[in-house]
C-alpha cells in the first residue's frame, strides 16, 4: 500500500533492469520484495547475502549519499553490525534517484512488549548509544533530530487534532507539555543516531546485532537516542537503560518527549496505511501515558 502521496511504484521488474544495468556481475542473483514497515524505503533481498534499497519518495533521496558517507566512519567504532555499503546505484530505467546495495544482515527485528531478554537488551542498547557518543563529533553533520525538542510542538499539536476521539489527547497534551519544561541541551554536541526504533534494530537470542537505518544520523542533542526506553522496552527494563546510558533528569525527559512526539505526529499520518507503525506508535503513546499516571 502507498504511504505517500508522491511515492513511487517500485517493483522486482524495475529493481532488476536497476541491477541488469548497472551491476551485471548481479544481474543472475534470485530477487525478491521484502515484507518492511519501513516508511522511506522499499527493499529487495538481493541473492543470499545483499540488500537493494531504493528511497519510496523524494523527502527520502538525499539520506542515501548521508548514509554512504558516514556508515565507513560510525561503523567500525560500534558494538553491533552495521550495514555494509556495497554499490551505489544512479538515475535509471524510469527511476529518477540514487538508490544503494548493501550486505545482508541476519536477525529479526524486536517486537514491542514481547522482548525475550528486556535486561539484556536494555544494556545492549544502552552500549550501543555510548558507544555513538563518543566517536569524535566535531566534524559530523548536524542532526535531523539533534534539535530542539520545542521545534516539534506545532506537529504535535497538529497530529492530536487529528487524533481526537481516537486518542485521550488532553493526557498526551499534558505529558507533552510538561516535556516542553524541561531544560535544553547545553553540552557538547555528540552523535545520535535519530531513530533507534524496532524497525531499525535487529536481535538473534534476544540480543541487539544490528542497527540498520542510518539516515537520521548527525550530531546534536543525543536525548533522541533515549527513544528505545518507551518503544522497545518494557517498563521493567527501563530503569537499567537509564542508569547504563547515565541519563540525568533533564535528558530523560527530553528522550520521553522525543518517544512522544514521533508517535503523535506518525499515527495520524499512517494510521491506514501502515498497520505496523501505527500499532507501535499507539503502543508507545499507552506507554508513556502509564508511566505518567
Amino acid at each position: 500500500m502507498r504511504m505517500h502521496e508522491d511515492e513511487l511504484d517500485i517493483d522486482v521488474s524495475l529493481v532488476g533492469r536497476l541491477i541488469a544495468g548497472q551491476f551485471p556481475q548481479w544481474a543472475g542473483l534470485p530477487l525478491r520484495r521484502l515484507e518492511s514497515s519501513g516508511t522511506e524505503n522499499a527493499m529487495f533481498r538481493l541473492g543470499a547475502d545483499k540488500v537493494v534499497r531504493l528511497p519510496r519518495h523524494p523527502r527520502a533521496v538525499e539520506a542515501i549519499a548521508h548514509e554512504l558517507r558516514w556508515l565507513p566512519r560510525l561503523g567500525p567504532g560500534l558494538p553491533a553490525a552495521s550495514p555494509e555499503p556495497l554499490g551505489r546505484g544512479e538515475p535509471g530505467d524510469g527511476f529518477p534517484w540514487p538508490w544503494s546495495v548493501y550486505g545482508w544482515l541476519d536477525g529479526r527485528n524486536p517486537v514491542p512488549g514481547r522482548i525475550e531478554e528486556p535486561a539484556l537488551l536494555a544494556m545492549d542498547l544502552a552500549a550501543y548509544v555510548t558507544a555513538l557518543r563518543r566517536i569524535d563529533a566535531c566534524e559530523g553533520p548536524r542532526g535531523y533530530r539533534g534539535v530542539p525538542l520545542a521545534t516539534r510542538d506545532p506537529y504535535v499539536r497538529e497530529a492530536l487534532g487529528l487524533l481526537a476521539g481516537r486518542v485521550d489527547t488532553g493526557a498526551v497534551a499534558r505529558v507533552w507539555e510538561e516535556t516542553l519544561r524541561a531544560p535544553e541541551h547545553t553540552g557538547p554536541p555528540l552523535w545520535a543516531h535519530g531513530d533507534l526504533m524496532a524497525g531499525n534494530l535487529l536481535v538473534t537470542g534476544g540480543r541487539l546485532s544490528a542497527v540498520i537505518d542510518f539516515g537520521t544520523v548527525g550530531v546534536g542533542d543525543p536525548a533522541v537516542d533515549l527513544i528505545g526506553a518507551w518503544c522497545l522496552l518494557p517498563a521493567a527494563a527501563r530503569g537499567v537503560f537509564r542508569e547504563a546510558v547515565g541519563a540525568g533528569e533533564a535528558e530523560w525527559a527530553r528522550g520521553r518527549g522525543w518517544a512522544l512526539s514521533i508517535a503523535v505526529i506518525a499515527l495520524p499520518y499512517y494510521w491506514e496505511t501502515n498497520p505496523p507503525v501505527a500499532e507501535n506508535s499507539r503502543y508507545v503513546i499507552e506507554e508513556i501515558l502509564a508511566e505518567a499516571a
